[in-house]
């Protein structure tokens, strides 16, 4: 069921859904290299500024390559997060690594930049662009469960060893409540703010979504909101994402 006003919840809780699906995220990469749209066919042209791409929990830039070299191919300056292994306090990791990517990018592009993040990572993009909403021209979420930590019991079981790590790493560093949605930092804070109607604010989801409840991943605004076929995994790798991707930065005004 969805949650009530399309808000921002606390909610951490089990989703009743089916992982095993996810496995068939390698049907979707294959099919993006026989789609025209991988080849930058039928779909708008980059104008040159800069995309700063971030990975998903658990996962590292490596497995964003592909849209990376895609967005190249279309136009665009792409960039790594270089924020390592998903899998450490997002407030520590937009501070010490995640601005030093996006001041790359305003640096040598001179202009508004673009934030595309799956999953966690557009959790993450999502923040920075309330942050920074000067720098930022739009940010573009994949199956993003901004509104509330609704997840496979196997995801919530591996977030909660991640933020026991995070507590014994960081101590006194982090606040007790870092990792949940009970959290008080300026990330989280970030993250609940209406976003700028200078940032143009995408929500990519689909309901066959194995990993996340996709009622979390919605803004419920219909002009933000884009369903696609297909598994969590392989957003990353989808030919009808990456066809809303190319139409989406077209949009944003990035040299404004």
């Amino acid at each position: 069921m969805a949650p009530p006003n399309h808000g921002f919840q606390h909610d951490t809780a089990v989703a009743d859904i089916a992982i095993w699906k996810e496995a068939l995220f390698g049907a979707e990469f294959l099919l993006l290299h026989a789609s025209p749209v991988y080849y930058g066919l039928g779909v708008p042209r980059g104008d040159g500024s800069g995309v700063v791409l971030i990975p998903g929990f658990l996962g590292t830039d490596a497995y964003l390559t592909q849209l990376r070299s895609w967005l190249v191919r279309l136009g665009y300056r792409a960039y790594v997060s270089g924020i390592g292994l998903n899998a450490e306090c997002p407030n520590l990791l937009i501070r010490r690594r995640l601005n030093e990517s996006i001041e790359k990018a305003l640096m040598e592009t001179e202009r508004k930049i673009h934030l595309i993040g799956h999953s966690l990572g557009g959790i993450i993009a999502r923040s920075v662009a309330n942050q920074r909403p000067d720098d930022i021209a739009s940010v573009i979420m994949l199956g993003s469960p901004f509104r509330g930590t609704v997840a496979h019991r196997t995801i919530l079981r591996a977030a909660e060893v991640v933020r026991r790590q995070i507590l014994a790493d960081h101590g006194p560093a982090v606040l007790p409540t870092c990792y949940t949605g009970m959290c008080t930092c300026r990330f989280l804070d970030s993250l609940r703010r209406k976003m700028p109607k200078s940032v143009l604010e995408t929500a990519i989801y689909t309901r066959n979504d194995g990993v996340v409840d996709w009622h979390y991943c919605v803004t419920g605004n219909s002009a933000t909101d884009f369903e696609v076929p297909g598994t969590h995994i392989g957003l990353a790798f989808n030919a009808s994402v990456y066809t809303i991707i190319a139409r989406r930065l077209a949009e944003a005004h990035s040299d404004e």
